[in-house]
């Protein structure tokens, strides 16, 4: 019972002497604390103060920068000039939460497409199986109108379709290749 205490002491003993806050600081046998030095005082720039416009008054001109255009590729079939314009007539409305999930995918080529809600972009993560040719680099989708628009990893459209029945989709790929989707 003696050996165990005694042991035991000794082990307390090396396990507290291993906790100082000191450390070598490589300079012979100079310590140093770990805590950090005190920041020093900085000088502070001096503030302006200005009146906001009364809410719903226009901005004064200049007063903030132009509004980004938005840019989207050109599809085979879309209205040039507006964003979002479906490729084909007789779009029905789209709700995001409908699309996700597995797709059968036909047209140029047959595959699996996968669509979630995960955010990616200014869009939602999406992919492909056993595509073949643009599809196979679709990383992101959303819905854009009665559109929906699939998006490769640099944002760029590589193919939309529109609604044509319930669980059915066509449109086309940004090459012109014809493409369907169904469950």
């Amino acid at each position: 019972m003696r050996v165990r205490n005694a042991v035991t002491g000794l082990a307390m003993v090396l396990v507290l002497g291993g906790c100082q806050r000191t450390f070598d600081t490589g300079y012979g046998n100079q310590q140093a604390s770990l805590s950090p030095a005190p920041l020093q005082a900085q000088p502070v720039q001096t503030v302006q103060s200005n009146q906001l416009p009364a809410p719903g008054a226009p901005a004064a001109p200049g007063q903030f920068p132009a509004a980004p255009t938005q840019q989207t590729a050109s599809l085979p079939g879309a209205t040039p000039g507006v964003p979002g314009a479906a490729p084909a007539p007789g779009g029905m409305a789209v709700k995001k939460e409908a699309m996700v999930g597995n797709w059968k995918v036909s047209g140029a080529s047959s595959c699996d497409m996968f669509l979630t809600l995960t955010n990616l972009g200014s869009g939602s993560r999406g992919g492909t199986r056993g595509c073949a040719g643009e599809l196979t680099a679709m990383r992101s989708w959303e819905v854009a109108g009665t559109q929906v628009q699939f998006k490769d990893a640099d944002g760029n459209v590589i193919g939309s379709v529109v609604k044509t029945a319930d669980n059915r989709y066509d449109g086309r790929t940004s090459s012109g290749q014809p493409l369907s989707l169904g469950r």
